[in-house]
Protein backbone atom coordinates (compact mmCIF):
# COMPACT_ATOMS: atom_id res chain seq x y z
CA UNK A 1 0.00 0.00 0.00
CA UNK A 2 1.32 3.38 -0.86
CA UNK A 3 1.56 5.56 1.63
CA UNK A 4 -0.56 8.37 2.15
CA UNK A 5 -0.24 12.23 2.41
CA UNK A 6 -2.31 14.59 3.78
CA UNK A 7 -1.40 18.03 1.98
CA UNK A 8 -3.22 21.09 4.49
CA UNK A 9 -3.37 24.22 2.48
CA UNK A 10 -5.62 27.23 1.54
CA UNK A 11 -4.38 28.12 -1.78
CA UNK A 12 -5.79 26.00 -4.50
CA UNK A 13 -2.66 26.56 -7.02
CA UNK A 14 -0.46 24.70 -3.89
CA UNK A 15 -2.81 21.71 -3.69
CA UNK A 16 -2.75 21.04 -7.45
CA UNK A 17 0.79 21.07 -7.57
CA UNK A 18 1.80 19.57 -4.93
CA UNK A 19 -0.75 16.46 -5.21
CA UNK A 20 0.32 16.15 -8.60
CA UNK A 21 3.94 15.94 -7.36
CA UNK A 22 3.26 13.81 -4.84
CA UNK A 23 0.91 11.28 -6.31
CA UNK A 24 3.58 11.22 -9.76
CA UNK A 25 6.13 9.86 -6.64
CA UNK A 26 3.76 6.80 -5.67
CA UNK A 27 1.97 8.29 -2.65
CA UNK A 28 -1.46 8.63 -1.96
CA UNK A 29 -2.72 12.27 -1.75
CA UNK A 30 -5.51 13.51 0.70
CA UNK A 31 -6.48 17.34 0.73
CA UNK A 32 -7.52 19.37 3.41
CA UNK A 33 -8.20 23.51 3.04
CA UNK A 34 -8.66 24.58 6.56
CA UNK A 35 -7.31 23.83 10.64
CA UNK A 36 -10.80 22.15 11.62
CA UNK A 37 -10.66 20.30 8.26
CA UNK A 38 -6.97 19.03 8.42
CA UNK A 39 -7.82 17.51 12.83
CA UNK A 40 -10.27 15.92 11.67
CA UNK A 41 -8.57 13.96 8.41
CA UNK A 42 -5.65 13.43 10.74
CA UNK A 43 -7.95 11.60 12.83
CA UNK A 44 -10.20 9.57 10.37
CA UNK A 45 -7.82 9.31 7.66
CA UNK A 46 -4.77 8.20 9.48
CA UNK A 47 -2.14 9.25 7.23
CA UNK A 48 1.32 8.78 7.01
CA UNK A 49 2.57 12.23 6.88
CA UNK A 50 0.96 15.70 6.63
CA UNK A 51 2.67 18.60 4.79
CA UNK A 52 0.78 21.29 6.50
CA UNK A 53 0.38 24.69 5.79
CA UNK A 54 1.07 27.50 8.94
CA UNK A 55 -1.13 30.00 7.78
CA UNK A 56 -4.80 28.54 7.66
CA UNK A 57 -7.96 29.75 8.22
CA UNK A 58 -10.29 28.59 11.12
CA UNK A 59 -7.19 27.27 12.62
CA UNK A 60 -3.31 27.92 11.86
CA UNK A 61 -0.69 25.68 11.34
CA UNK A 62 1.13 25.87 14.82
CA UNK A 63 -2.06 25.62 16.27
CA UNK A 64 -3.63 22.17 14.33
CA UNK A 65 0.32 20.73 15.40
CA UNK A 66 0.00 21.14 18.72
CA UNK A 67 -3.54 19.79 18.58
CA UNK A 68 -2.30 16.40 16.53
CA UNK A 69 0.99 16.41 18.93
CA UNK A 70 -1.17 15.69 21.95
CA UNK A 71 -2.11 11.67 20.27
CA UNK A 72 0.12 11.57 17.37
CA UNK A 73 3.76 11.30 16.27
CA UNK A 74 2.63 11.34 12.57
CA UNK A 75 5.20 12.85 10.76
CA UNK A 76 4.56 16.85 9.78
CA UNK A 77 6.04 18.78 7.20
CA UNK A 78 5.54 22.48 7.63
CA UNK A 79 5.12 25.01 4.62
CA UNK A 80 5.45 29.10 5.15
CA UNK A 81 5.08 31.47 3.59
CA UNK A 82 7.22 34.05 5.47
CA UNK A 83 10.82 33.61 5.37
CA UNK A 84 10.89 34.00 9.47
CA UNK A 85 13.13 32.37 11.51
CA UNK A 86 11.06 32.58 14.59
CA UNK A 87 7.83 30.88 13.22
CA UNK A 88 10.40 28.25 11.74
CA UNK A 89 11.86 27.56 14.80
CA UNK A 90 8.48 27.64 17.04
CA UNK A 91 7.12 25.01 14.51
CA UNK A 92 9.71 22.43 15.25
CA UNK A 93 9.68 23.36 18.98
CA UNK A 94 5.78 22.20 19.05
CA UNK A 95 6.60 18.94 17.12
CA UNK A 96 7.17 19.76 13.45
CA UNK A 97 9.48 17.56 11.38
CA UNK A 98 10.36 19.75 8.86
CA UNK A 99 9.73 22.50 6.80
CA UNK A 100 9.95 24.11 3.95
CA UNK A 101 9.28 28.01 2.62
CA UNK A 102 6.99 28.75 -0.28
CA UNK A 103 7.87 29.42 -2.88
CA UNK A 104 9.24 25.90 -3.13
CA UNK A 105 10.61 23.23 -5.74
CA UNK A 106 7.63 20.43 -5.87
CA UNK A 107 10.84 18.19 -6.58
CA UNK A 108 12.25 19.36 -3.00
CA UNK A 109 9.27 18.67 -1.17
CA UNK A 110 8.93 15.27 -2.71
CA UNK A 111 12.65 14.99 -1.34
CA UNK A 112 11.83 16.18 1.53
CA UNK A 113 8.32 13.81 2.51
CA UNK A 114 10.91 10.71 1.29
CA UNK A 115 13.39 11.36 3.50
CA UNK A 116 10.37 11.80 6.94
CA UNK A 117 9.10 8.67 5.48
CA UNK A 118 12.64 6.44 5.41
CA UNK A 119 13.77 7.85 8.64
CA UNK A 120 10.19 7.40 10.73
CA UNK A 121 10.20 3.59 8.94
CA UNK A 122 6.50 5.08 7.95
CA UNK A 123 7.00 4.37 4.14
CA UNK A 124 7.20 0.39 4.55
CA UNK A 125 7.64 -1.88 6.87
CA UNK A 126 10.76 -1.40 8.31
CA UNK A 127 13.24 -4.25 8.93
CA UNK A 128 13.74 -5.44 12.73
CA UNK A 129 16.63 -2.55 14.03
CA UNK A 130 18.89 -2.73 17.20
CA UNK A 131 17.83 -1.34 20.46
CA UNK A 132 20.39 1.40 22.01
CA UNK A 133 21.05 1.68 25.58
CA UNK A 134 23.27 4.15 27.13
CA UNK A 135 23.67 4.47 30.88
CA UNK A 136 19.87 4.66 31.71
CA UNK A 137 18.82 5.72 28.84
CA UNK A 138 17.28 3.28 26.35
CA UNK A 139 16.17 3.07 22.69
CA UNK A 140 14.02 0.29 21.23
CA UNK A 141 13.71 1.64 17.06
CA UNK A 142 11.06 -1.20 16.66
CA UNK A 143 8.69 0.00 19.01
CA UNK A 144 9.71 3.84 18.55
CA UNK A 145 10.55 4.07 22.55
CA UNK A 146 12.99 5.98 23.96
CA UNK A 147 12.87 5.28 28.12
CA UNK A 148 14.99 6.80 30.53
CA UNK A 149 14.94 4.68 33.81
CA UNK A 150 11.60 3.89 34.17
CA UNK A 151 10.02 7.15 33.00
CA UNK A 152 8.91 7.01 29.11
CA UNK A 153 10.03 10.15 27.04
CA UNK A 154 8.11 10.66 24.43
CA UNK A 155 9.87 11.83 21.42
CA UNK A 156 9.05 13.04 17.16
CA UNK A 157 10.01 10.99 14.54
CA UNK A 158 13.14 13.57 13.97
CA UNK A 159 13.69 13.51 17.58
CA UNK A 160 14.01 9.89 17.93
CA UNK A 161 16.67 9.55 15.06
CA UNK A 162 18.52 12.71 16.17
CA UNK A 163 18.89 10.83 19.45
CA UNK A 164 19.48 7.50 18.13
CA UNK A 165 22.42 8.43 15.70
CA UNK A 166 24.06 10.14 18.67
CA UNK A 167 23.45 6.90 20.70
CA UNK A 168 24.92 5.05 18.54
CA UNK A 169 28.49 6.38 19.03
CA UNK A 170 28.01 7.81 22.39
CA UNK A 171 31.59 9.04 23.13
CA UNK A 172 32.35 10.48 19.53
CA UNK A 173 31.35 14.00 18.58
CA UNK A 174 29.50 14.27 16.22
CA UNK A 175 29.52 17.85 14.20
CA UNK A 176 25.95 19.79 12.91
CA UNK A 177 26.67 18.79 8.95
CA UNK A 178 27.22 14.81 10.65
CA UNK A 179 23.81 14.85 12.36
CA UNK A 180 22.01 17.14 9.41
CA UNK A 181 23.41 14.14 6.45
CA UNK A 182 22.24 11.28 8.94
CA UNK A 183 18.81 13.01 9.80
CA UNK A 184 18.30 14.36 5.88
CA UNK A 185 20.65 12.48 3.57
CA UNK A 186 23.11 14.04 1.36
CA UNK A 187 21.71 15.95 -1.28
CA UNK A 188 18.71 18.32 1.00
CA UNK A 189 20.45 21.46 2.53
CA UNK A 190 19.49 22.08 5.83
CA UNK A 191 20.22 24.99 8.31
CA UNK A 192 21.92 24.11 11.27
CA UNK A 193 19.22 25.76 12.81
CA UNK A 194 17.07 23.23 12.33
CA UNK A 195 19.32 20.76 14.20
CA UNK A 196 19.81 23.04 16.98
CA UNK A 197 15.99 23.34 17.65
CA UNK A 198 15.31 19.46 17.47
CA UNK A 199 18.79 19.24 20.27
CA UNK A 200 16.63 21.65 22.13
CA UNK A 201 13.45 20.33 22.20
CA UNK A 202 15.55 16.68 23.51
CA UNK A 203 17.53 18.13 25.72
CA UNK A 204 14.20 19.67 27.32
CA UNK A 205 12.55 16.27 27.54
CA UNK A 206 15.22 15.01 29.16
CA UNK A 207 15.68 16.90 31.56
CA UNK A 208 11.99 17.12 32.28
CA UNK A 209 12.60 13.09 33.48
CA UNK A 210 16.05 13.90 35.19
CA UNK A 211 18.64 13.68 32.50
CA UNK A 212 20.02 17.08 32.45
CA UNK A 213 23.38 16.54 30.49
CA UNK A 214 21.90 14.48 28.29
CA UNK A 215 23.50 15.60 25.30
CA UNK A 216 26.94 17.21 25.36
CA UNK A 217 28.26 20.26 23.50
CA UNK A 218 31.91 20.58 22.77
CA UNK A 219 32.21 24.24 21.70
CA UNK A 220 33.56 25.04 18.33
CA UNK A 221 33.33 20.82 17.20
CA UNK A 222 29.92 19.47 17.63
CA UNK A 223 27.92 17.21 20.08
CA UNK A 224 28.05 13.95 21.83
CA UNK A 225 26.37 11.97 24.98
CA UNK A 226 26.22 12.93 28.02
CA UNK A 227 26.40 10.93 31.55
CA UNK A 228 22.68 9.67 31.32
CA UNK A 229 22.65 8.26 34.71
CA UNK A 230 19.98 8.97 37.01
CA UNK A 231 20.68 10.16 40.88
Amino acid sequence: MPSRILVVDDDPNILDVTGIAVEKAGYETLFATDGVTALQSSQTENPDLIVLDIGLPEKDGLEVCREIRKTSDVPILFLTARDDEVDRIVGLEIGADDYLTKPFSPRELVARIRAILKRTGSSSTPSPEQALAHGDLALDPDRHLCRFGATDVALTGSEFRLLATLMARPDHVLSRAQLVDALYGYNIHVSDRTIDSHIRNIRAKLTAVGCAEGIVTVHGVGLRMGPCTSG
